[in-house]
């Protein structure tokens, strides 16, 4: 196995790429003035937006490289493992890149809110593609977030350097819903394949072992990352994921209630409880009644 190279901070991948370090917790660089290396595998103890400006396979996930389209956004978080580096005989990426480092946002409105972009967990595949407006759009911010870091560091420069990040990322909000919009074709598709997927579960005796289906193991079925799964529900069907689960099992349930030769507590493993009670508890605030209160209703 291919050793992991440790990149704990800014300064270090900075050195290692050539980029001049103009502050120790952030970074804002054209790929232009990035030396090439030869790839290897880094763990990343920071946050990363590289804007792709054309077609280039240099970063790696897993044991895959992948070739992005011109104008595609990839956001890596703090404990990720990509890729860096590019393969023999590759060209200069050409594009741009971000770098911030937690330290950076601790204690402000960025660093309350960085949980809520739950794209920096999203699989390489469901990379951000956007317009020439959209590309537009992030490189200004990232011209601002330069533009501080150039300057003299004095009382405003951590607040006007976070505050410009959060810009960036709150447009990179929109710009998904953009495009989860615009695949919504795609999305129907996969939200079919979703009522399938538990459909089929319940039909087996995978609840009898596994207990309830998790969005995590409905992500991975549908070769989703679960953050990315479940904002594509929420857009689609105004739930979670979550939600769409227990309103899927409830609708089972109600089915099976109604067969008098199995218990209540046959029923609620059936569908995977490992309490009864916790079965009983869930029915009764989805429908208002209790299974058995259900039952006599036919």
């Amino acid at each position: 196995m291919d050793e992991i190279m440790k990149l704990d901070n800014i300064s270090q991948y900075n050195a290692l790429r050539g980029i001049e370090t103009l502050h120790p917790l952030v970074s804002v660089f054209d790929f232009a003035n990035m030396k090439l290396i030869p790839q290897a595998m880094a763990n990343y103890g920071f946050y990363c937006v590289f804007l792709k400006d054309a077609v280039c396979g240099d970063l790696k996930y897993g044991c895959n490289y992948y070739d992005y389209q011109e104008g595609t956004l990839v956001f890596i978080a703090p404990g990720q493992v990509v890729g860096i580096g590019s393969k023999p005989g590759t060209t200069m990426p050409k594009g741009w890149g971000l770098l911030f480092h937690p330290d950076l946002i601790r204690g402000t409105s960025l660093g309350h809110n960085i949980k809520q972009y739950t794209f920096f967990t999203y699989e390489a595949r469901e990379a951000l593609h956007l317009s020439e407006k959209e590309r537009q759009v992030v490189l200004d911010c990232m011209d601002k977030i330069d533009y501080e870091l150039r300057q003299s560091i004095d009382k405003h420069s951590k607040t006007l350097i976070t505050n410009n990040i959060e810009l960036l990322l709150n447009y990179c909000m929109r710009f998904y819903d953009r495009q989860f919009i615009t695949r919504s074709e795609v999305n129907r598709d996969i939200l079919a394949k979703f009522e399938k997927l538990i459909d089929n579960y319940f039909q087996s005796e995978i609840a009898l072992t596994a207990g309830l289906p998790t969005v995590k193991f409905c992500a991975e079925q549908l070769f989703l990352s679960p953050n990315y799964f479940g904002d594509l529900i929420k857009k689609e069907t105004g739930k979670s994921a979550q939600e769409n689960i227990q309103l899927k099992v409830m609708g089972i349930a109600k089915e099976r209630i109604f067969d008098k030769s199995k218990t209540m507590s046959e029923i609620a493993y059936e569908l995977g409880f490992k309490h009864p009670q916790h079965f009983s508890r869930m029915f009764k605030n989805e429908t208002g009644f209790t299974p058995n209160e259900y039952r006599l209703l036919n």
